[in-house]
């Protein structure tokens, strides 16, 4: 069984939400180097703080991943063993940005790829979207269901997942796909291009009314960072779980008017909740099926969407809290 300690492992995108928490799970794994690359359009370096602090050898590059040269000389001089592919840029940018946003996301897996087969390491775990199969067709959504992305980075990213499979089965190479649902918990960005959690929260932490938009009755499939990044390691660790796509969800599936309700609830706090425009690209449901996870690597989710969010919930107040003090309680 292949393991992760005293290898080389380099994490594309490794400063964003869920690549920090790999990069804190992987530091703990005995591993020889870990090796970040992330260009900071979402991700911070300071998401790598805990990391550093247990691994203090691990290195950053804030550089583009969809550069072959740049990535061939960083594999290279490094000596990776081991890719963890999250860089990716982000649905709401391909919104604005179609065009850029599909040629970057599928230059960075075909790069990853093509370094792959010409030897310079020797494993892809690639990191795919539950957006690929847009919205549900039928319930739950195991991988075999239909793939029918409806916005340009939902489309990048099932041609990242075509191209991995193509070259796992034409040239044999050693690469694996985790296809996480909707991932959640600290770190997830609150900023530009911020998902609906985060947003909640920090509304309502600021006393202002809470979007929705659409009637949001639109659902999902919220799985907790932690379980995801569990997967991925175990994932990596089988071999078996090679060439094939692999749903890591909660197998729940919950309205966005249900959500937002939770988080208020969880919070105490009493703001209107308003709705506007559906936005365009957004899926109508989305709940998926962990049956081939379950098989492959013992997946089950840990952490529920009342405890995750109950995480989420304090690592926010914390960080808002510190702000507003540096800020001058504005």
């Amino acid at each position: 069984m292949p393991r992760l300690d005293q290898k080389n492992i380099l994490v594309t995108g490794g400063a964003g939400f869920i690549g920090s928490h790999l990069v804190d799970r992987i530091v703990q794994e005995s591993p020889d180097k870990v090796i970040v690359i992330d260009n900071l359009f979402l991700g911070k370096e300071s998401n790598l703080a805990d990391a550093r602090k247990y691994f203090p050898k691990l290195k950053f590059y804030n550089k583009d991943a969809s550069v072959y040269e740049d990535l061939k000389e960083l594999i290279t001089n490094e000596k990776v063993d081991v890719v963890f592919d999250l860089a990716v840029i982000p649905l709401p940018t391909s919104l604005e940005k179609p065009r850029w946003t599909i040629d970057v996301n599928v230059a960075i897996i075909s790069v990853l790829c093509d370094l792959l087969r010409e030897g310079y390491y020797k494993t892809l775990i690639h990191f795919s979207s539950s957006e690929a199969y847009g919205t549900a067709q039928y319930v739950p959504m195991n991988e075999n269901h239909p793939l029918f992305p409806i916005t340009p980075y939902a489309a990048s990213k099932v041609a990242g997942d075509h191209i991995a499979l193509s070259y796992w089965q034409t040239f044999g190479l050693d690469i694996s796909i985790i296809r996480p649902f909707n991932t959640f918990g600290p770190r997830q960005n609150d900023e530009t291009y911020a998902g609906v959690i985060p947003v909640v929260i920090k509304r309502a932490l600021h006393g202002n009314p809470v979007i929705i938009n659409g009637d949001g009755e639109q659902t999902r499939d919220y799985v907790f960072v932690g379980d995801v990044i569990d997967a991925a390691v175990r994932i990596y660790e089988e071999s078996s779980a090679r060439g094939k796509p692999i749903n890591i969800a909660s197998g729940k599936e919950i309205s966005i008017n249900e959500l937002v309700r939770k988080i208020l609830f969880s919070l105490d706090i009493n703001v209107p909740i308003l709705h506007e425009a559906p936005r365009i690209g957004d899926v109508r449901r989305l709940c998926g099926d962990i049956h081939l996870a379950r098989q492959l690597i013992g997946f089950e989710p840990t952490i529920g969407l009342d405890e995750g969010l109950a995480k989420t919930i304090s690592w926010y107040k914390e960080i808002f809290s510190e702000k507003w003090s540096c800020a001058g309680g504005q």
